[in-house]
């Protein structure tokens, strides 16, 4: 990791976000339960912990196919958000605790997954927490929707984060190699998935101000980036709505 997290202060980051973060996120693909189930044997009566459960995105896959799953999930306000959220499903439980010290007991859970957080945690402590609390065969899967620059509006968008953005290098510090290191000696396999938002003008507004590194009402440099916005939409938008695209990498071991 390029930075301290002390520094990029993950437990509080994203607090005076959750609201965009709620509405605006996108999920993650169906197919994702699917292959799970095929490839590593994932069934239902399995435990599973979401660590770094933010505000419940990825839970909600698993909890709608049938899944209980427990979140794991520092920031306050987050953490609030998926219980508000996932209050429908009575298999979803939440844990105020961090990737390096979960608060599960040892060898506990058959099913890890880390969805769009795995950045934010400080990898040796979390690579032998994890390790504790997995059952012998049991599996971790890192997920990101990871935003594509294929379209002409994706790559201005992506102009856009990059001309405003105070700290961008933020979400640029997970690589292939980090994640190897981090399964090792476990083999390592990646799957990738088509996952795709169409969203108006406020949906593009507010999935903008969600990221955490993009400056908020009262900054200096907020107006002048939402009259960018605004340009950008108008040119880009085909009935009212661009098009974000991702591609969705999921990381499992075997």
């Amino acid at each position: 990791m390029t930075q301290s997290l002390a520094s990029l202060n993950p437990t509080t980051r994203f607090s005076n976000r959750v609201e965009n973060y709620v509405k605006y996120r996108p999920s993650y693909p169906d197919a994702i339960i699917a292959f799970l189930e095929e490839n590593i044997g994932l069934k239902k009566d399995q435990r599973i912990a979401d660590v770094g459960s933010g505000t419940g995105i990825f839970s909600e896959l698993l909890l709608k196919h049938g899944y209980a799953v427990v979140g794991i999930e520092p920031n306050e306000d987050m953490r609030k958000a998926a219980e508000r959220r996932l209050s429908g499903y009575p298999g979803f439980t939440s844990k105020n605790h961090r990737a390096e010290q979960t608060g599960l007991p040892k060898q506990s859970v058959d099913l890890i997954t880390v969805a769009q957080a795995f950045h934010w945690m400080d990898l040796v402590p979390t690579k032998k927490e994890f390790l504790r609390i997995l059952r012998p065969g049991g599996h971790i899967v890192l997920a990101w929707n990871l935003r594509q620059k294929n379209t002409p509006f994706l790559k201005d968008y992506d102009e856009l984060k990059l001309q405003f953005g105070t700290d961008y290098r933020a979400s640029k510090m997970v690589n292939d190699e980090s994640i190897q290191q981090f399964y090792t000696p476990m083999p390592v396999q990646v799957v990738s998935f088509e996952n795709r938002q169409l969203l108006d003008f406020e949906g593009l507004k507010g999935q903008l101000l969600s990221t955490s590194y993009i400056p908020l009402p009262g900054h200096p440099d907020y107006e002048k980036m939402i009259e960018h916005l605004v340009k950008l939409f108008i040119a880009h938008n085909e009935k009212g709505f661009v098009q974000m695209e991702y591609e969705t990498k999921v990381y499992f071991n075997r």
